[in-house]
C-alpha cells in the first residue's frame, strides 16, 4: 500500500498557538480553566486535561481568583467581559484570524450595513462573531437560504473562518442582485484554503482518502465533504481504532489528511498503522 500525505497537514497556526499557551499555562498555574472545549480535537484535549486543563460550561463556573482560557474559536463579547470580572488571569487564544473577523463584523455594524455571516450559525466561532453586531444580522449556512425577493440598502458580508471560498462567491453573486450596496470581506481562513487544496490535489492520484481528525471540528468536515464531493472514497475517523479493514481492501495508493486541529502525534499513529497493514 502507498501512502500520500496531504501537504500541508496537521496543526494550523492558530490551533498550534492556543496549544502552545495552554501548555505553558498548565505549567506555570497548575489548573486553567476554559470555557467550552479550547480546541475541536477531543484525543488532544483530554491530553491537556491530565496536564491540569478543566473545561466548563459558563463563565459563573470558573472558580473565582483562577486562570481562565478563551478557546480558538472565541467567545462572546459578554463571555468574555464576565471572565475578566471572575479570572486572575485570561488567557486569549483566539485565532487571530478569527479576531479579525470579530472586528470586521462590528466596524460594518457601526458603519451601519446589515451583516451577512456565511456559516453555521451553532458553532462558537459564529456566535461569538456575532455577539460583536449591534445592528441587524443574519447567519446563512449557503446561497438557497437567501430570499431572493428580499430587497436590502447595504449588506456586509464575511464568512466563518473554515467556510470554502466557492461558498462565499456563490452567496455574494446572489446578495448582489438584491441590494444596492454590498460590501465583502473574504474571510476564510489562509490555512483553511490550502487544506481544502490540498484535497483537491490529492483525489485524482489516490483510490481512496483517510481524513483524520475530531468530529466536531468544521474544518475537517468541510475536507470531507469535499473529497466526497470528487468521487473518492472517503474515510473519516477520529483515531487510529476507528480503521475499517474492509474499507482499505483493494486500494492501492491511499490518500492522508488532516483538520487544522488535528495533532501530529495523532496523524503519526495513524501512518504508522497504516504501514503495519
Amino acid at each position: 500500500m502507498n501512502l500520500v500525505m496531504a501537504s500541508p497537514t496537521g496543526l494550523c497556526f492558530g490551533v498550534r498557538r492556543a496549544i502552545g499557551q495552554l501548555e505553558s499555562a498548565l505549567a506555570e498555574y497548575g489548573n486553567v480553566y476554559s470555557l467550552g472545549s479550547p480546541i475541536h480535537n477531543p484525543q488532544e484535549v483530554e491530553r491537556l486535561s491530565r496536564l491540569g486543563l478543566r473545561l466548563v460550561e459558563s463563565a459563573s463556573d470558573v472558580p473565582c481568583g483562577r486562570v481562565s482560557f478563551v478557546r480558538t474559536h472565541g467567545v462572546t463579547k459578554p463571555e468574555m467581559e464576565a471572565l475578566a470580572k471572575r479570572s486572575r488571569v485570561v488567557i486569549d487564544g483566539t485565532c487571530s484570524h478569527v479576531r479579525a473577523t470579530q472586528n470586521r463584523a462590528k466596524s460594518l455594524s457601526r458603519e451601519g450595513y446589515r451583516v451577512v455571516l456565511l456559516g453555521d450559525s451553532k458553532h462558537p466561532e459564529v456566535r461569538a462573531i456575532m455577539s460583536y453586531i449591534a445592528g441587524d444580522s443574519l447567519v446563512i449556512s449557503g446561497k438557497d437560504e437567501i430570499d431572493e425577493g428580499a430587497r436590502y440598502e447595504r449588506l456586509g458580508v464575511l464568512s466563518q473562518t473554515t467556510q470554502m471560498e466557492a461558498s462565499l462567491a456563490a452567496i455574494v453573486a446572489k446578495l448582489i442582485l438584491i441590494t444596492g450596496e454590498i460590501k465583502v470581506y473574504n474571510t476564510v481562513c489562509r490555512a483553511t484554503i490550502e487544506r481544502q487544496k490540498s484535497i483537491r490535489l490529492l483525489a485524482p492520484n489516490v483510490d481512496g482518502i483517510i481524513v483524520i481528525g475530531g468530529e466536531s471540528s468544521a474544518n475537517t468536515r468541510k475536507l470531507v465533504e469535499i473529497s466526497e464531493s470528487l468521487g473518492v472514497s472517503t474515510l473519516w475517523v477520529e483515531l487510529v481504532g476507528e480503521l475499517d479493514r474492509g474499507w482499505l481492501e483493494g486500494k492501492r495508493s491511499i490518500g492522508v489528511a488532516a483538520g487544522g486541529s488535528t495533532p501530529d502525534w495523532l496523524i503519526n499513529d495513524l501512518t504508522c498503522k497504516l504501514q503495519t497493514l
